[in-house]
This record gives structure tokens, C-alpha cells and sequence, in this order.
């Protein structure tokens, strides 16, 4: 029986900055993932944006297919994505939605797709206004990542990583029908996130687990379980290359329970255009860069086009 990990729980709105970054820090390094409460976006509203999703996934696959992704924004249909490209199934069992920032003026802001007003009135004003509290809970949550790594509260900023950053929200749901296979079929396979930082939102519906140790063979698995009005939030690969992997940017996966799930990931990344390297105080003679550098906007890319590729 898999066992559930006790995940810290960080207080955006501390007023202890210090005390707080000492705790996000130990996370970070101690598992790579962590409970964010306070963070501005109220449970009723959550749950607002939970129905709408809801009534986005609930539509005909036809319909579904109107806004089928395109540039990595719109809809991913079931086993479109494999997140482990070792696994022998077709494809992950869940179909999302990508969307990007509304607030974006260059010409990625034209890259969104949206079901049409007529067939879901206020979709797209809901899921925007989301977008846009999430992401400034995690750029508040940046500024702390900043000092727990002994860094002024603002360097993101002043390196371009958040000016403006790359903020993706990808809405998920997870068929509650489980598939009759000899192979294990996964909601989401074994895989780490490639951004900054993921903040992610569920329905209460279980099945997240985390391997802290990647490497490790046999993996052990740990169960994440829901808190309450708290998003779960966890490292990403592009921190760990900034981090020199002092933080850990942790595997992870969702396994089908045999209830349907829904979840909201918003993905924080730097701004395309941002140069990803290695900290100096991530470094030394005795433990050097192991990453070369790279801009934000290919690595991303990078990561996509194999994804989709397996």
C-alpha cells in the first residue's frame, strides 16, 4: 500500500518573509513540492472555474475538436500526450486545455483558442480571470523563491524571467472508466514539469504521487493528498537547472482511481526571451554548472515537441 507523504504548508501572506523563505527553501530542497494557502483566489471561485471545466469536457468530442491544440494552446483528446516516453501504452488517459496569458500583447496573446460564447456563455471570461489571479499568486510566490535561494526578492524580475512571465493554465480531467489491460494505465505518467513552478488546483479526487528519489530504482511512490482551499505546488525543471539542482524539480504522476478527476495546472515560466543558467550561489570549484545555458522560450519547445512526439 503506497503511503502518504506530509507535504509543508507555506503561508503566502506571513508577514514573517523570512521565516517563510527558510520554509520554502527546506521544501524545495527536501522534496520539491509544498501546500501554498492564502494565495488570493477564493474556494468559491475555484469552484466556479471547476464547473465551467466541467462543462467544457462534458461537450461532444466533435465540439471538443473545434479548438483542437494548436501552438500548444486548446484541446488535448485522450492518449494525444505521453509524459513517460519508456511506457509501452498509447498515451496518457485524460484529455486538457491549454491556455495561455489573456494579458500577453505580443503574439503569442493571438495564439488562444476559445469554445464558442454561444455554446459556453462566459467560458472564456471565467477561465481568464482565473488565469490571472493565479498568476500573480505565483509571482508573489517568485519573490520568495528568490530569498530562499539568498537572492533579492526581485531578481526574477530584474533578470526578465517575469517581465512579463510565461503563465499556461492547463485544465485536466481523468476519466473515471478504467480501461481492462494487462498494462497499467496511467492519468498522467511518470514525468517532471519543465517551468519554474506549478501551481496546481484538484477536486479533491486522489491519485497525484511523487517519487522524491528519480534515480532510485525501485522507485517508491508516495501519496499527495488534497488540502483544502491550499494549491499544490511543486519545482520545475527550469528551476532546478537555474538551482544547479538544489531544488528538486520531482517526479511525479496521477494514478486512475476509477473516479472521474478534474484538476487546473497553471504552469509559471519565465518569459520566453529569459536566459536560464546556472546561479552563482548554486555553484562552486567543488560543484560546478552541470547545465549549459539556455533561453527559456527553446528549452520549452524542446520539451513539448517530445512529449507529443512519444
Amino acid at each position: 500500500m503506497t503511503q502518504a507523504i506530509r507535504l509543508p504548508i507555506i503561508d503566502l501572506t506571513s508577514p514573517d518573509r523570512t521565516s517563510t523563505a527558510r520554509a520554502i527553501r527546506q521544501a524545495c530542497v527536501d522534496v520539491g513540492f509544498f501546500y501554498l494557502i492564502n494565495h488570493g483566489v477564493e474556494e468559491k471561485f475555484f469552484n466556479k472555474v471547476l464547473q465551467q471545466s466541467k462543462k467544457f469536457f462534458s461537450l461532444p468530442l466533435d465540439e471538443k475538436m473545434k479548438v483542437v491544440r494548436r501552438n500548444h494552446r486548446g484541446y488535448t483528446p485522450l492518449y494525444a500526450e505521453k509524459l513517460d516516453p519508456s511506457s509501452t501504452t498509447q498515451g496518457d488517459s485524460k484529455e486538457s486545455f491549454y491556455i495561455g496569458s489573456p494579458e500577453d500583447k505580443s503574439v503569442a496573446s493571438n495564439l488562444n483558442q476559445w469554445p464558442a460564447e454561444e455554446v459556453l456563455p462566459c467560458w472564456r471570461s471565467t477561465m481568464e480571470d482565473y488565469h490571472t489571479r493565479v498568476l500573480d499568486a505565483g509571482v508573489r510566490l517568485i519573490s520568495l523563491i528568490a530569498l530562499a535561494l539568498e537572492l533579492d526578492e526581485d531578481f526574477f524580475q530584474k533578470t526578465g524571467a517575469c517581465n512579463p512571465p510565461n503563465g499556461v493554465l492547463r485544465l485536466l480531467h481523468y476519466p473515471g472508466e478504467l480501461q481492462l489491460s494487462e498494462q497499467v494505465v496511467y492519468g498522467a505518467s511518470a514525468h517532471s514539469d519543465y517551468g519554474m513552478l506549478t501551481l496546481l488546483a484538484t477536486d479533491g479526487v486522489g491519485g497525484l504521487q511523487v517519487c522524491r528519489e528519480k534515480f532510485k530504482r525501485p522507485q517508491i511512490w508516495e501519496d499527495v493528498h488534497h488540502l483544502s482551499g491550499a494549491f499544490i505546488v511543486n519545482i520545475g525543471d527550469m528551476m532546478e537547472r537555474w538551482t544547479n539542482c538544489l531544488f528538486r524539480s520531482t517526479l511525479h504522476r496521477v494514478m486512475l482511481t476509477g473516479q472521474e478527476r478534474y484538476s487546473m495546472a497553471f504552469f509559471l515560466g519565465p518569459n520566453p526571451d529569459c536566459v536560464v543558467e546556472c546561479l552563482k550561489s548554486c555553484c562552486s570549484d567543488s560543484s560546478p554548472p552541470r547545465f549549459p545555458p539556455i533561453r527559456a522560450g527553446d528549452y520549452l519547445e524542446g520539451r513539448l515537441k517530445f512529449t507529443y512526439a512519444s
